[in-house]
Order: C-alpha cells, then sequence, then structure tokens
C-alpha cells in the first residue's frame, strides 16, 4: 500500500466535503488510479471538477493517467482569470 496525500481545492474541495485527506492505494498508484478512486468516492461533482481540472504531482501540472503518483498530490480545479 502507498499512502497519498491528497489536497483539495476550491471546487475540488467542495466536492470531496474536505480540503485534505490521507488515502492507501495499492501498489504503484497512477494519477489514473487516483482519478478513478475519486471519481468512486465523489461521483458526479468531483467528475466536474476532474474533467478540465488537473493534478499537482511532484510540483508539476499532470494529466496523463500514467503518471506515477508522489507522496501527495494537490486536485486544482480550472482556475478563471483576467
Amino acid at each position: 500500500m502507498t499512502a497519498v496525500t491528497v489536497r483539495y481545492f476550491a471546487a475540488a474541495a467542495d466536492a470531496a466535503g474536505r480540503e485534505e485527506e490521507l488515502l492507501e492505494l495499492d501498489g504503484s498508484p497512477t494519477v489514473g488510479d487516483l482519478r478513478d478512486l475519486l471519481l468512486v468516492r465523489y461521483g458526479a461533482p468531483m467528475e466536474r471538477v476532474l474533467r478540465s481540472g488537473s493534478f499537482l504531482v511532484g510540483g508539476r501540472v499532470e494529466r496523463d493517467p500514467a503518471t506515477e503518483l508522489s507522496e501527495r498530490v494537490d486536485i486544482l480545479p480550472p482556475f478563471a482569470g483576467g
């Protein structure tokens, strides 16, 4: 098992109902594994966030489902800016 601290920001925190949690995932988990788990846990609200949001893994924005996770992952919703 691999422990991963997942931090949620803005709409992602709303969808998860929390700002942070520690998840235990099997083997060498990937972005795709985490995405699947979050969709099962948090359903449609998280799906809307992940559809256009991103994963910050090891300080880098990642969207490739094959990317291995680091010990901390931030779930970032799309941000409006100007």
